[in-house]
Parts: structure tokens; C-alpha cells; sequence
């Protein structure tokens, strides 16, 4: 089991590193009056984490909705 995690992390970390020296080139990214120049791997690395944080943060506004809802409809305690 320990040799299946450490060839498992091996490859994730080889696969990581062909994605970093296969996109290293500059790339122009527009954003309203903002033009950018930065590597592809950093904007595909913001671009990951900001849809991380988004889901994050929907997922986190969608379990607390439910806890309002459900104290709201609780009939008081005579």
C-alpha cells in the first residue's frame, strides 16, 4: 500500500512538471481595461484557484441557507 502512494505521488509529480515546462511561454490576459502579461501555467494556476475559491465559497452559502431554513420552520415550544 506505502508503494502504490509513492508511485502514485511520483506521477502526479511528473505529470506537474511536464504541465510547467510545457507552458512557460508569455501569454496576454485581458481583463476590463487591464492587459496582463504572464505565463500560461500562472494564469491556468489562478484561473484553478479561483474557481476553487468560488466553489468553495457557493458550497459554504448553500449549507448555511439550509441551517436558516430549517430553524424558521420549527414550530415554538409551548
Amino acid at each position: 500500500m506505502n508503494k502504490m502512494r509513492l508511485i502514485a505521488i511520483l506521477i502526479l509529480v511528473c505529470t506537474l512538471a511536464a504541465v510547467i515546462l510545457q507552458n512557460r511561454s508569455p501569454v496576454q490576459a485581458h481583463f476590463l481595461l487591464i492587459t496582463v502579461e504572464m505565463p500560461v501555467i500562472l494564469l491556468l494556476l489562478l484561473t484553478a484557484g479561483l474557481g476553487f475559491a468560488l466553489g468553495l465559497l457557493a458550497a459554504l452559502f448553500h449549507n448555511s441557507g439550509g441551517k436558516q431554513q430549517d430553524n424558521d420552520h420549527k414550530e415554538p415550544r409551548p
